[in-house]
């Protein structure tokens, strides 16, 4: 018997943001085809899907075949790849290496964009993953007890700047700021690194800016924070954290606040920017 329902596939990575997205699409009424990365994506994946293919990273062949034989004209990116695992572990084919041969540039952008071209050759579109989750936008004001401080409202000025001319760049999405100073800068080692390395040079009190990068291609990497970073923050007492409303995935927003509440850390999401105190 012949499947009718459209399928939509996914291109997996690792944390809870493809199990959720997968849930979601079925709940529409939709199959969903995952290609899974071996070491990064979550084995219990596989309850959440229709039918899922493990790959190793760079096997972009194999992942074009998958979506082909399953008529599959739709996908999504969800979930993260250790940029370290893109050194040490891809371990590419014929189609991949074809790939890797004809880029350019080696920023996160630059791949992905000519990874979107890769697969319209072969009637594969790449769709925005938030286009099944909005829900999970981080909404715009202050969502807990603790509002910023003055000083921090500077903190949050600067590492708004910042962070925007690093994801300019295409290097990075966080900042990590105290008493307007940047002691932190995110690079390949993520954020969780990044605000553990600021937080611990800050000593305590430090101002966390994680923002989506000018000009984003949503359909690729939308910023995202969850209980983990809080965690992180808490650790080495971190007081405020810093995303952009409408543009940064919040997972388990409300046990995030119950969390921040019982730590005492501030999180604000602003729309257009902070504005520096005193500015009018």
């Amino acid at each position: 018997m012949t499947e009718k329902r459209e399928s939509i596939g996914i291109i997996s990575g690792g944390g809870q943001f493809p199990l959720l997205v997968a849930d979601s699409i079925r709940r529409m009424g939709m199959r969903v085809i995952a290609v899974a990365h071996v070491e990064d994506t979550d084995p219990s994946l596989e309850e959440k899907v229709d039918k899922i293919i493990w790959i190793k990273l760079g096997k972009l062949g194999r992942l074009i075949k998958v979506f082909k034989q399953n008529n599959v004209k739709k996908v999504l990116m969800a979930g993260t790849i250790s940029k370290n695992h893109m050194f040490s572990k891809a371990r590419p084919d014929i189609r991949g290496l074809s790939f890797i041969s004809r880029l350019a540039i080696f920023h996160d952008d630059g791949i992905l964009r000519a990874l979107a071209d890769e697969l319209a050759k072969e009637g594969i579109e790449i769709v925005s993953s938030t286009k099944y989750l909005p829900e999970l936008l981080a909404p715009e004001g202050c969502l807990t007890k603790r509002r910023p401080s003055k000083g921090d409202k500077e903190d949050i000025c600067i590492g708004w700047e910042v962070a925007k001319e690093l994801g300019r760049l295409d290097i990075g999405q966080c900042v990590v700021v105290r008493k307007r100073a940047i002691v932190a800068l995110e690079g390949i080692d993520g954020t969780d690194a990044t605000i553990s390395r600021g937080g611990k040079l800050a000593e305590k009190g430090a101002v966390v800016v994680k923002i989506c990068k000018p000009n984003q291609d949503t359909r690729f990497d939308v910023p995202s924070v969850g209980l983990d970073t809080l965690n992180v923050m808490s650790e080495v007492k971190a007081a405020v954290l810093t995303v952009e409303a409408g543009k940064t995935l919040m997972f388990n927003r409300e046990e995030m606040i119950r969390y921040a509440d019982k730590e005492g850390i501030s999180i604000i999401a602003y729309k257009e920017g902070p504005e520096a105190p005193g500015r009018k």
